[in-house]
């Protein structure tokens, strides 16, 4: 039942020294893809005072509550049910999203869901943090990542990395506006947005 990602072990540091701050203000966080659920644990134990709300498709469902189970954390709360294409989106509204390597998994189509969702339940003011690897100017910014890409196409022709102008005007038609662009270990990038 529960899962393990060794990705999310090498950078829930990293990730965190950046969301410590950008979430300070914060009180109810949305994770959109929780996956195996070990971000949730450990960014809900290092900030306690976030109430972190997980969610992701049914089918990793199991692992996200053993990790959750185990770890016997109030503030971390049991996986809603969320596929950004088809279930409806939570009625709630969110001051703080986070999302890591996600966007570069779906279809385009299904990350214009995801940030059409996002214009939606993200209180005005609050924050969207995604993780990731990203193209520039549609350009890959190291030798890994045109292979990770290559990886990607031939899982899902529909998948691959997204160029962060693409995604940063999906997220100006939704309301947000760019507030940081963190570079991370790895070749990967933390894109913060703010709600306007």
């Amino acid at each position: 039942m529960k899962q393990y990602s060794e990705a999310c072990d090498e950078n829930k540091t990293v990730i965190l020294n950046v969301i410590r701050d950008e979430f300070s203000g914060c009180r109810h966080i949305l994770e959109i893809g929780s996956g195996s659920g070990q971000h949730a644990v450990y960014f809900s134990a290092q900030l306690p005072h976030l109430s972190w709300h997980t969610s992701d498709r049914q089918c990793n469902h199991a692992s996200i509550n053993a990790w959750r189970m185990e770890s016997g954390l109030e503030n971390l709360l049991h996986p809603l049910s969320l596929d950004v294409t088809h279930d409806p989106w939570p009625d709630a509204s969110y001051d703080g999203i986070f999302s890591a390597n996600t966007a570069h998994i779906m279809a385009w189509s299904a990350v214009e869901d995801m940030f059409n969702g996002i214009g939606k339940v993200l209180a005005v003011g609050g924050i969207f943090c995604l993780y990731g690897p990203f193209n520039y100017q549609g350009r890959f910014t190291s030798t890994s990542n045109e292979r990770f890409e290559h990886w990607l196409k031939d899982r899902d022709p529909l998948s691959g990395l997204r160029n962060f102008e693409d995604l940063d005007e999906l997220a100006r038609l939704n309301g947000l506006t760019l507030k940081a662009d963190h570079e991370m270990p790895v070749n990967n990038r933390l894109l913060i947005w703010r709600k306007v």
